[in-house]
Formats: C-alpha cells, structure tokens, sequence
C-alpha cells in the first residue's frame, strides 16, 4: 500500500510529524519536542529514500505517479509525480531538514515545539511543491510553505525581524498573485484542466506567452531570487536564525528556480527562446555586479547572502543555454548550492553562538581556539569559491562550458564569479580565521562540539563526494533534461 503513496508520505509525514511536535505544548516538554522532531524529520528522510532506490533513469515520464480527484467542479486533482528534475530537490530539502533539527538542539530555547514545528511543515510543503502536477495543487504549496518561513524569521529573528519578514512576504506574494492569473487563463486555454503535463501541450499564441513568460519570471526570479528583485534576501538572511537562513539558501531559494524548468521553458517555449536574452543578462548581473557587492560587506551572513544570489545566477544562465550540458550544470548547481550554503551559514552559526556577533572585524586568529572548525570553514569557503574536487566547481564548470558553446562573452563574464567568489570568501576566511587573536572573547572560545562535528562533517562528505563523483546526480536528471529539450525545441505557436 505504502508503495503507491510514496509521494504523499513525503509530504504528509514531516507535516504530521509538526503537528505531533505542536500538541506537546509549553517549553516545559521542550526535551520530547526536539525528539519528536528528530524522529519525523529523520522519518521523512527515511520514506523518501524509495525515491532514489526505486527511480528509473532510463525514462522521462513522471514516476511514483498518484492521482485522485479533489476539487471535481474546477477539474483540480490532488496529482503528484516526480522525474529526475524534481526527486533530487525533494531529497535535498529531506536531508537538509534532519540538519536543520540538529542545529536548533541547544540555540533555540524559548518556543522549541513551534519552532521545530515550524521547518517539519515547511518541509513537507515544499515537498509538495516539488511532487505537484496539478497547477492549483502547486499554487497551495508554493503559497503555504511561505507562511512557516515567514513566522520563523519574525518570532525567531534579529532586532529587525518583522521589517524582514514583511518584505520577503510582500515581494514573494506579489509575483505570486501574477502566476495565479496565468494558471486561471492557462486552464481555460487548455480545455478546462489544471494538469500541468496538460499545459506543456497546450497551443498558446505569442502574445499570451509574451505576458504570461513575465508574470512566471516575476513570480519565480523572486523566489531565486534574480537581480533587482533580490532585496529581500540579505535582509531575511540577516535577520533569521541560523536554521532559518540554512533552509532558506539550501531550499527556498530552489524552488524559484525549479518553476522555470516546470513552467516557463515546457509552456512557454516561444517567448524562452525570444526573451532569453533577457533573463541571460539578469543573470550574468548577477552573477558580476552581486559579487562585487558581496566583496564590501562586514557582516559575514550578508555576504553569504550574496553570494547565493551570485551562485543562483548560474542556474538560470545554465537553463537559458537551451543544452543538456547547461541545464544539468544548473541542476548541480541548485544542488551543491544546498549543501555548500547550508554548510557556510552553519558555520556563521556556530561562530554566533559563542561570540554573539557576525560582524567580520570582532573575529581573528580564530584557528588559534578552534583548530577543527577552521578546517571545516576551510573546505566550505573552497567549495563557495569553486576549487575543483568540490561541488562547488562542477555545476559552474558546466554552465561555463555551455555558454562558451553559445557565447564567448557569456562563458568570460560567468567566469569572474571564479575569481570574485575566491576574493570575497577568502578575504572573509582570513580576517575571521587566521592572524593573531586581538578580541580577548575570541580568546575564550571552544572548538566545536560532537553535535556541530556530525553536522558540519555530514555535509563535507557530501560536498566533497558531490565533487569527486558528480556522475549519480547527473545520471539521474539527463534523460528527464534532454526530453524537456527536445520539447522546447518544438514551437507550439498556432
């Protein structure tokens, strides 16, 4: 029975399991909150590994497919699949949940059972997002997961964590409201129907995909978010906690990015390959302009901040290079990303944790106190910065290598984040880690703990494995990224 339902216990588990962590009430049970809260995520861990076991790569039609009806007078179904596009983002959120658990052990003190609710939800609903083939069905995921991130940076957050919160609530539902009335004129256009698989074939003239392209790229390039419309960011970045920065580089940020290869490139095929251009320079601003901004920041989280934004750049200049070899980069990208990221501000976290402060200049010669976690710093600053045998060379490596097909230029300016992601992260490694100690607090610190080196070790074996043997993640999504290709190629203008 379970073996058909694969996909709702993906997305139903870690929910039910937040509801579970809920009913055990006041911080006085804060203890069986946080076990509880391990058990479901690792339980949501557990039950999405048949994904991977079961998959079959040698296909590109949805797998693990359930469908039943839910709302008959709209034709709205209650209809979940995943390729080999969408099951590695559903592991990875999964996986990054597990961590998010652990890193909130012993920081988080005060409301523990809502705030491990809080991710167990989201987690379920992004997963919802992932496994969604029913447009309104996506539509409530893609809304509902916004709300326990919302409350995570303004219960959990800084000083200014409700002027954050606010503006990320604000810029995402926006762009949202835009993707709805495309999804209202695309069901009308389509017969009646809310099959997304329905939409990829459904005939739409150029102007309807011209509109429609720049309502989806609004809704998704928040979410990536794409320069201009990446303020949000640093600000929820700074201002989260650290598990709540974790989730929303590692995941969050992902899901933006997956609307485009399920949305604007199989629906809209005519209006990608005319506004390309368009999205192309977006991007490549992104990836130039943010990384020298990232290089004048103080505040370690904000430059890590931009640097995602530098880094999610390549994945939508991999996509709009129309070639199996950039779409996958950017797929590897969006995954080395989740771990790369998740790693960085995990670390941030255990630095605030002892110290209180992210500022780069109360930092210095912390190797001196800490000789284990700058080593580990090590290795994620490296793989930020793209060093071979990383994971964070391969995805960029592979979106450089396409543009270079398409463009010379495209390739040169995509290749400075190689030089100003070594110059931002380095610079940042240095002044924090080594030189002499001249805070006295600095002074006191400990190195860290068996909690922060399961945490921080899960996720160097994952980069550096990702980096060396980057051939299974490949594998996985080729057959589905050359079929979404071969679909693209083929104009659905009357």
């Amino acid at each position: 029975m379970f073996g058909q339902s694969i996909l709702s216990l993906v997305i139903w588990v870690p929910i039910l399991a937040g509801v579970a962590v809920l009913a055990t009430g006041s911080d006085r049970n804060a203890t069986l909150a946080r076990w509880i809260a391990l058990a479901g995520a690792l339980l949501g861990l557990a039950v999405a590994i048949p994904l991977v076991t079961g998959f079959d790569t040698g296909t590109s039609a949805m797998q693990f497919v359930e469908k039943a009806t839910w709302i008959p007078a709209f034709n709205i179904h209650y209809h979940l699949g995943v390729d080999g596009i969408s099951m590695p983002l559903i592991l990875l959120n999964s996986f990054i949940t597990v961590l998010v658990v652990i890193a909130g052990w012993r920081v988080i003190q005060d409301k523990v059972a809502q705030y491990m609710a809080a991710f167990l939800i989201m987690s379920g609903l992004i997963n919802g997002v992932f496994a969604s083939l029913d447009g309104i069905l996506f539509y409530v995921f893609f809304e509902g997961m916004l709300i326990p991130l919302y409350l995570i940076v303004g219960v959990w957050g800084g000083p200014n964590r409700v002027y954050a919160a606010f503006k990320f609530f604000l810029y995402t539902l926006l762009g949202s409201l835009l993707m709805l009335v495309s999804m209202i004129y695309l069901y009308f256009q389509s017969g009646g129907s809310f099959d997304i698989q329905t939409w990829h074939t459904t005939t739409l003239g150029m102007t309807a995909q011209t509109l429609m392209f720049f309502a989806f790229l609004l809704a998704f390039g928040v979410k990536v978010p794409m320069w201009p419309v990446h303020t949000w960011l640093p600000d929820a970045h700074v201002e989260a906690p650290t598990g709540g920065s974790v989730v929303l580089a590692a995941i969050t940020l992902k899901v933006g990015a997956y609307g485009f290869l399920r949305f604007i490139l199989p629906i809209l095929p005519d209006a990608s390959a005319e506004y390309a251009w368009f999205v192309i320079a977006l991007s490549l601003i992104a990836v130039a302009y943010i990384g020298l901004v990232a290089l004048a920041q103080s505040d370690m989280k904000k430059l890590i901040a931009y640097s995602s934004i530098a880094h999610m750049g390549f994945v939508t200049l991999g996509f709009f290079m129309f070639s199996p070899l950039g779409v996958e980069g950017g797929l590897v990208q969006m995954i080395s990303h989740g771990f790369v990221s998740a790693a960085l501000f995990l670390c941030i976290g255990v630095m605030y944790d002892r110290l209180h402060s992210r500022q780069i200049k109360d930092y210095g010669g912390l190797v001196n106190r800490m000789p284990l976690f700058a080593a580990f710093f090590m290795l994620f600053a490296m793989a930020n910065a793209g060093l071979p045998a990383t994971s964070g060379f391969v995805g960029e490596f592979m979106v450089i290598m396409a543009a270079a097909k398409v463009n010379f230029w495209f390739a040169f300016v995509a290749a400075t984040t190689l030089i100003l992601g070594a110059a931002y992260t380095l610079w940042m490694y240095k002044r924090v880690v080594f030189g002499e100690v001249t805070n006295p607090r600095v002074e006191e610190l400990t190195d860290i703990n068996a909690r922060e080196i399961l945490l921080l070790g899960v996720l160097a074996v994952c980069v550096l494995a990702m980096g060396l043997y980057p051939k299974p993640f490949t594998d996985i999504m080729h057959v589905s990224v050359v079929d979404l290709l071969a679909h693209v190629a083929q104009s659905k203008l009357p």
